[in-house]
C-alpha cells in the first residue's frame, strides 16, 4: 500500500491519500480523541503524539497537529496508523458514525435564497476546498448573513478569512444580491 501526502494551506495540516475510499458518504470530522471513538482509524491516528484533529473525506484524511510538533517526527507514525488500519481490514466507522457532510437544515420565507447558497457550495466551492483537505458547510442564514461551518484543514488555517471574505462572500454575492456577508460559525 503507498500512502500520498500533500501539503495544505494550513501548515499545520497534511493530507493523506490512501489510494481506496475513505467514506463512502459525506464526511466526519473529529477535534479530539474522544470524538473518535466510534472510529477505529480515527483512534489509531490520535494515539499518534501532536495529532489534534482528523478528517475524513471520501479518498483522504487530513490531519492537524499542535504547534510544538514536528511534521517530519509525526509524519512516519500517522502514515503507519493508516496503513494499519487499512490493512487489518476494520472498518473506518463503526455503527452509526458521525459521518455528516451536509448542510444544515433551513426552513422559512428564505428557502429559495438558500437551496441557491447550497447548490453554488456543492458544485463550486465544496469541490475546490476538498483538494485542500477540507470541506465548508451551510450552517445558517439570516439577514443578508450566510454561516458557514470549515472543517479539516479549512478549519483554522491562516488563509482561511481570505478564502471566506475574498472568495466565497464574492461568488455568493455576484450570484445571490441578498446576500451581504459570509461568517465562519465554530463547531
Amino acid at each position: 500500500m503507498f500512502i500520498q501526502t500533500e501539503t495544505t494551506p494550513n501548515p499545520a495540516t497534511l493530507k493523506f491519500l490512501p489510494g481506496q475510499t475513505v467514506l463512502d458518504v459525506g464526511t466526519a470530522d473529529f477535534q479530539s480523541a474522544e470524538a473518535a471513538a466510534k472510529s477505529p482509524l480515527a483512534r489509531r491516528i490520535f494515539a499518534v503524539a501532536g495529532v489534534t484533529g482528523v478528517f475524513f473525506g471520501s479518498d483522504f484524511v487530513t490531519v492537524t497537529k499542535d504547534a510544538a510538533t514536528a511534521w517530519e517526527h509525526a509524519k512516519p507514525a500517522i502514515l503507519g496508523a493508516i496503513m494499519e488500519h487499512f490493512q487489518s481490514g476494520a472498518p473506518v466507522m463503526e455503527g452509526e458514525g458521525p459521518a455528516t457532510g451536509g448542510h444544515a437544515e433551513h426552513s422559512g420565507e428564505d428557502g429559495a435564497i438558500v437551496a441557491q447558497i447550497k447548490e453554488l457550495l456543492d458544485t463550486r466551492v465544496r469541490p475546490a476546498v476538498a483538494q485542500d483537505g477540507g470541506d465548508i458547510t451551510f450552517h445558517g442564514f439570516e439577514r443578508g448573513v450566510v454561516y458557514l461551518h470549515m472543517q479539516g484543514a479549512c478549519a483554522g488555517c491562516p488563509s482561511s478569512t481570505l478564502t471566506l471574505k475574498m472568495g466565497i462572500e464574492n461568488l455568493l454575492r455576484h450570484y445571490i444580491p441578498e446576500v451581504t456577508e459570509v461568517r465562519p460559525v465554530a463547531s
